[in-house]
């Protein structure tokens, strides 16, 4: 755990969240400020500062935040309609938080391109 990180202070309940799912490696709770009516952040429970700081060591949480999709979409209603994947890394890629994590977006179409 960073002390100053967001997403690890509401991983380790310091910080209050909708959580929707926990376990030994991720957590998934609603975004604050939803863009679609779900809007589910996806979050290795260990600080890891962007995809940049990915290493093989963290493939098995990597791989659990992905598999989780599937769970959530169909909790959520939204695994035939469809869903949107975003993960942003770094300024230019708009990461707000330094945690790496990833949005989990449905409810609605989606507008094209990505932007």
């Amino acid at each position: 755990m960073t002390e100053s990180c967001i997403f690890c202070k509401i991983v380790d309940g310091e910080l209050p969240s909708t959580q929707l799912y926990q376990d030994e490696l991720v957590t998934a709770f609603r975004d604050l400020h939803p863009v679609a009516p779900t809007h589910i952040l996806i979050v290795p429970n260990a600080h890891l500062a962007s995809t940049n700081d990915l290493t093989p060591e963290h493939a098995e949480a990597a791989g659990r935040m992905l598999t989780l999709v599937p769970e959530l979409a169909r909790q959520e209603d939204i695994a035939e309609s469809g869903y949107r994947l975003v993960m942003n890394t770094g300024a230019d890629g708009r990461q707000e938080v330094p945690h790496m994590h990833l949005h989990l977006i449905g409810g609605r179409r989606m507008q094209h391109p990505l932007g």
